[in-house]
């Protein structure tokens, strides 16, 4: 595995945890905290991107406009049912939710998440380094390479997962600085 395929594995795995970090709440309403929201829509589980328009009129509001009004029941049902906690507002056309400030407590269960998150980024990107150690190792054994390069090879590969990590970190430290801003 070359270096630039090793960064673009690690670079897909950081981005997942960021996608992780969205769906956490801060102060703000945020329509991608409805990103893993599935609804049960004529027998399949569809993405609830796939069947509304998700916006955000103001900053404690978040909006969902059906693009088939038959589904609002069904939307409306899957928003309760999940672990978001909303309570959401069905007038018959759009679905609001309400985005209730939050308590110094949830900040605090919001704060434990992100880093449980980013313990799961960072295992990924270890899995990633490891994978890829195990075949400089493969071809020092084969005869690719000699034991200085392996080891260079190595050095190289710690090195980017280094640099990812403290990514990672930055990305939490600013989520983890969004989710305790009053």
């Amino acid at each position: 595995m070359s270096t630039k395929d090793l960064e673009a594995s690690m670079r897909k795995s950081l981005e997942a945890t960021q996608r992780n970090f969205n769906t956490i709440r801060t102060g703000r309403a945020n329509s991608s905290l409805l990103d893993r929201i599935s609804v049960e829509y004529y027998g399949a589980e569809t993405p609830l991107k796939s069947l509304a328009t998700l916006s955000t009129p103001d900053s404690q509001t978040i909006q969902i406009q059906p693009f088939d009004i038959s589904g609002l029941a069904a939307i409306e049902k899957a928003i309760a049912m999940s672990e978001l906690g909303f309570t959401p507002n069905n007038d018959g056309k759009v679905i609001r939710i309400n985005v209730p400030p939050l308590t110094e407590e949830r900040r605090k269960e919001f704060c434990k998440l992100a880093s449980r998150y980013a313990e799961e980024g960072k295992v990924a990107l270890r899995n990633l380094r490891r994978d890829a150690i195990d075949k400089v190792k493969k071809q020092e054994k084969d005869g690719d390479f000699s034991e200085d390069q392996s080891r260079d090879e190595q050095d190289s590969v710690q090195k980017v997962l280094d640099k990812f990590i403290v990514e990672l970190e930055k990305h939490l430290a600013e989520k983890e600085a969004a989710i305790l801003k009053v």
